[in-house]
């Protein structure tokens, strides 16, 4: 069994969480979780341990806009083993004034369900 200390960034309070876990049958699997002080820390820790993902906010270059890029962002948070892939992605798009806030820039973004959008008009 392994311990893990994560820090809690749901609220201000910045809980210093330990998660025991361990690989089961080729899953890594939460045994315990302690020092929390309310139950969005429990479910954090447990899912920064066994499946950590992050909202990914980027910008891409924009043809005819007022600035050179746009800012774009994740719709959901995407699996952190996926960060790099979806940055490939995005320094590879080019966009063609105008975009407006919410549309779709790049769908399903290296294959992970999870569309990156335009944050700001262009």
């Amino acid at each position: 069994m392994q311990t893990t200390k994560v820090t809690c960034v749901i609220c201000p309070v910045g809980c210093e969480i330990e998660v025991d876990h361990e690989l089961v049958n080729g899953v890594e699997t939460v045994k315990e979780v302690r020092n929390n002080k309310c139950p969005r820390g429990l479910k954090y820790a447990s899912a920064e341990v066994v499946n950590p993902e992050r909202v990914l906010t980027s910008t891409v270059r924009i043809n005819g806009g007022e600035f050179a890029r746009i800012p774009v962002k994740s719709e959901k948070p995407v699996p952190k083993s996926s960060l790099f892939e979806c940055m490939k992605q995005i320094r590879q798009i080019t966009v063609t004034s105008p975009v407006k806030m919410g549309d779709v820039i790049i769908p399903n973004v290296a294959g992970t369900g999870i569309n990156i959008i335009a944050t700001h008009n262009g």
